[in-house]
């Protein structure tokens, strides 16, 4: 065992957070004395003192000097103002790969899937994530799905490295891109892309929502699964659940710079400051950042100790059964048992033999710069909040069609929560004060700077434009979406 002193940043977070944080370390000083810990400021305690982002400068400053972070779960307060800490750390450290391990420990943990051992990676910086909302009318609220070809890019590249790198022999792409065909059909498109470049390794695609319900009822024809922000946020909590207990899931965020490690689940205020909460996803974690660190063996003489307590039935109460468990412990008491098994290997589940740096390795990005598309504007979109005639799309077409005239513009749809009510519209539609009005160009110039002069001529007629979109075609491809109805 290596015997240079490392610090390690730790920020025990909210909620359970002080109780598993307090666990977790204690058993990593007992495996390994040469660590070293540093306590930064995250969550509640930055909001209460006056920091908007939740993340103190003693936080950023050990991530610069460290390049790692050991966090406990946070809580973000309900209500305007208060942005998650995590995904503001994610963000700004540039962690953009996140991976989580979810794997059954049947019978010593009940499990409904014995064998289950898939691992979910998600991309972790944008979708819904970006966190960009709008209230735009007195019944409309916005948030602005973002997908980047970049972000797609290095994800699904990083999912099969680590497929091939770790002997894994298939990678599920999930997305939504019979509803979202642009923004998660770029997602699909790139899989199938970088998919060619790795013919060892079997891939294949599913609807997210199959493939979740898939997850949960038959995990075994699964192996990696790489996916988008929101929809890995979503899978990874089934698939850590079902395997036997979302207390047991940990995770990796990964970037060039710097590294995150942190449970799956949240910070349980209900149930803190009883000792009663299992501290084993973050002890995952915390193991997974010992392999990041270079201490594979101290990360494996843990993961042995741990793996020999759930099978001698040590359990907390989430895994507690009394056909499995020998004896119900609290937090500090299970940690208690994982210590006084450090050097002792499991009897029966298969014993770790983790590989320093094995987690860690991010395959290099370079954008591309050629073939970049043509791009041409060749319309405009225009959201208004309107509650005139009684919501007759009728009537503002009326007003619409007016406002064009002499324009380049002519009214093609509007539209309203996406589906189509001028022309031809359907009685039974719900219209609520927000639509969608689109006025292709009708002439080929490029027309963006006529722009200006439509939305002048609207507001003239007291119309309130809240929003504009910009209608594009890339190298003569549209891009951007069909109305629901629209022919």
């Amino acid at each position: 065992m290596t015997t240079r002193n490392m610090t390690i940043p730790v920020a025990p977070g909210d909620g359970i957070g002080p109780e598993i944080t307090d666990a977790t370390v204690r058993i990593l000083k007992a495996a390994d004395p040469t660590l070293e810990f540093v306590y930064t400021t995250v969550g509640m305690k930055a909001y209460e003192n006056g920091i908007a982002a939740g993340v103190g400068e003693d936080t950023w400053q050990a991530i610069r000097d460290h390049g790692v972070l050991l966090k406990g779960p946070i809580t973000t307060p309900q209500g305007g103002g208060y942005k998650s800490v995590n995904v503001t750390l994610r963000k700004t450290l540039g962690l953009y790969a996140n991976m989580r391990p979810c794997i059954s420990y049947h019978p010593y943990v009940k499990s409904i899937h014995p064998g289950m051992d898939l691992v979910i990676i998600r991309e972790n910086e944008e979708d819904t994530y970006a966190g960009i909302e709008h209230r735009q009318s007195d019944e409309v609220y916005q948030c602005l799905k973002l997908i980047t070809r970049p972000g797609c890019e290095r994800i699904i590249r990083y999912a099969f490295e680590y497929a091939r790198s770790h002997n894994r022999k298939k990678i599920t792409c999930m997305s939504k891109d019979n509803i979202m065909k642009i923004t998660d059909g770029l997602f699909h498109d790139v899989f199938d892309e970088i998919r060619q470049e790795y013919p060892d390794i079997e891939s294949n695609h599913m609807i997210i929502d199959i493939g979740a319900a898939r997850i949960a009822s038959r995990p075994y024809d699964f192996d990696v699964v790489v996916t988008t922000n929101l929809y890995g946020d979503i899978v990874s909590d089934i698939a850590a659940e079902v395997s036997g207990s979302i207390g047991l899931a940990g995770s990796l965020n990964l970037g060039a710079g710097a590294a995150m490690f942190e449970a799956v689940h949240g910070s349980a205020p209900d149930i803190a400051g009883r000792d009663i909460a299992n501290p084993s996803g973050l002890l995952m974690s915390a193991i997974m950042m010992l392999v990041h660190i270079g201490k594979a063996d101290v990360a494996n003489t843990i993961q042995n100790a741990w793996l020999r307590t759930i099978e001698d039935g040590y359990h907390t109460r989430d895994m507690f059964t009394s056909e499995l468990s020998k004896d119900l412990l609290g937090t500090q008491g299970f940690a208690d048992h994982v210590v006084e098994r450090l050097g002792r290997q499991p009897l029966n589940l298969k014993h770790t033999d983790f590989q320093n740096n094995e987690l860690s390795q991010l395959p290099e990005y370079k954008p591309s710069v050629e073939n970049r598309a043509k791009k041409h504007c060749v319309g405009v979109d225009l959201f208004l909040n309107w509650e005139g005639e009684s919501r007759d799309p009728e009537a503002l077409a009326a007003l619409l069609q007016e406002a064009a005239t002499g324009t380049s513009f002519a009214l093609k749809m509007i539209t309203n929560r996406g589906v189509k009510v001028y022309p031809d519209g359907n009685p039974e539609t719900l219209k609520t004060d927000h639509w969608r009005c689109r006025f292709p160009a009708q002439i080929d110039d490029d027309i963006s700077l006529e722009i200006p002069r439509l939305m002048e001529k609207v507001n003239q007629m007291g119309l309130d434009i809240v929003k504009t979109e910009n209608l594009y075609t890339f190298d003569g491809e549209a891009g951007y979406s069909k109305a629901q109805g629209e022919g």
